[in-house]
């Protein structure tokens, strides 16, 4: 797993970025197998911004450039309370299901690497986690993302329903 730090030209904040990961195709032709790749990565500034990419080429240094610059077209904000999510929430994307609920502090990312790779870019510390179904790394980043731009926070649901709204806090 690379991690580089970047700087996103449009908000000025240092972005990093890591890799998912990377998927090899082999095409078979009349001189031998002909390899392509593809890369899966994720981006965000560890404060409530995140993205990720996807991207194929023929190397995977270029796969991964690519990745990177379809991620950063692809940033979302992410509400964040006291480290963790506003909610418990669930992500879907075709068979993979992804449960995100919050967590007291100190617990930690208790999740598997496509999940906590997203959760930990986008500056949740923590929060307890569940996969149901696929497993695809592709499909449970897209869950995740899909979770996450479903969460609202206090402020906004107010603002919506034009009411006040009293939070209990479990922990």
């Amino acid at each position: 797993m690379a991690e580089e730090i970047r700087t996103d030209i449009q908000t000025e904040q240092p972005l990093e970025d890591t890799v998912v990961k990377v998927f090899r195709n082999a095409k078979v032709v009349k001189g031998g197998r002909r390899f392509s790749f593809s890369a899966l990565v994720v981006v965000g500034d560890r404060d409530g911004t995140v993205g990720y990419g996807y991207a194929k080429a023929n190397e995977v240094p270029p796969a991964v450039e690519k990745a990177v610059k379809d991620a950063k077209k692809n940033l979302h904000q992410v509400p964040i309370v006291d480290g963790t999510l506003p909610h418990p929430i669930i992500g879907k994307c075709r068979a993979t299901q992804v449960t995100l609920l919050p967590a007291s502090p100190g617990t930690g990312v208790i999740a598997g690497s496509a999940v906590r790779s997203v959760l930990e870019y986008a500056g949740i510390r923590n929060v307890l986690t569940k996969v149901h179904g696929s497993r695809a790394a592709k499909n449970v980043v897209k869950a995740v993302m899909d979770g996450l731009m479903k969460l609202r926070d206090k402020e906004t649901v107010e603002s919506l329903r034009g009411v006040e709204i009293e939070v209990e806090k479990r922990w």
